[in-house]
């Protein structure tokens, strides 16, 4: 960039010769290319944290998800050991591109975290207890609306119980009726009562565990949006600054 120079006088005092002479310094102003870095380290970056931007877009109850990010996490690893003799090397300071890449990989990091504690709660979700109140009123409705996901309307299945129903009939003289005493048939009709009532009390809890499990997922599916908001917002940024501060430095 730059060539300077400086004249300095020695005396021969100072360097117990009989003869003075000058010295002449040379400065050498030099400046890394940042073409070539911009090409070769920044974007290929770029691309890979893109990819793990837009890998929320899968489905993490059809698609392993997980899988997805520890091979990007995997790429990226061995791409920063492949650039690793490109990379500045300097004595105190630390150069601002790497900064850079530290801050991609634990962004990948961060994320991979974010779809082991979704997937938990999508695929454990039939064995949890019920929602607490707190998590159903600030996730499922507060984040909820919040991330334009709002919950489902619950539904309500009402069976008969056939025990409450006493198998009296009503023999043909006017004011007797027959019971199971009288006829075998209404022993029958009791036992038929008693397995419909078996069969009612196991879908009732059926319905109660998938909605358990419905009210779950839907929190994992808050959650998981509305990290991935955090996610978007959080990279915009961080990229902002690094521009900022690497087009003020580039400019003095």
């Amino acid at each position: 960039m730059d060539i300077k120079s400086r004249r300095f006088n020695l005396s021969a005092l100072d360097q117990g010769e009989s003869n003075p002479y000058d010295e002449l310094c040379f400065y050498i102003v030099l400046r890394r290319r940042a073409t070539l870095y911009v090409v070769n380290l920044l974007i290929p970056s770029c691309f890979l944290i893109t990819v793990d931007l837009f890998s929320f877009l899968l489905p993490p109850q059809n698609v392993d998800r997980s899988s997805f990010k520890m091979t990007l996490i995997l790429g990226y690893s061995v791409f920063l050991l492949i650039i690793n003799n490109l990379l500045p090397v300097t004595g105190s300071t630390i150069p601002l591109i790497n900064v850079f890449f530290a801050i991609c990989l634990a962004l990948m990091v961060a994320s991979l975290l974010e779809t082991i504690l979704i997937t938990n709660l999508l695929v454990g979700s039939s064995n949890f207890h019920p929602v607490p109140g707190w998590v159903r009123v600030f996730v499922l409705r507060f984040m909820g609306t919040l991330v334009w996901l709002p919950q489902k309307s619950r539904t309500f299945i009402q069976l008969a119980d056939p025990c409450l129903v006493q198998p009296k009939v009503q023999t043909g003289e006017p004011g007797k009726m027959w019971t199971e005493a009288d006829d075998p048939a209404l022993a029958e009709l009791r036992n038929l009562g008693n397995e419909l009532q078996s069969i009612r009390l196991q879908v009732a809890q059926h319905v109660d565990g998938n909605q358990i499990s419905q009210d779950w997922m839907q929190v994992g599916y808050i959650l998981d949006r509305l990290l991935f908001g955090i996610y978007c917002i959080f990279i915009t940024f961080s990229f902002i600054v690094i521009l900022s501060i690497w087009s003020n430095s580039y400019n003095q």
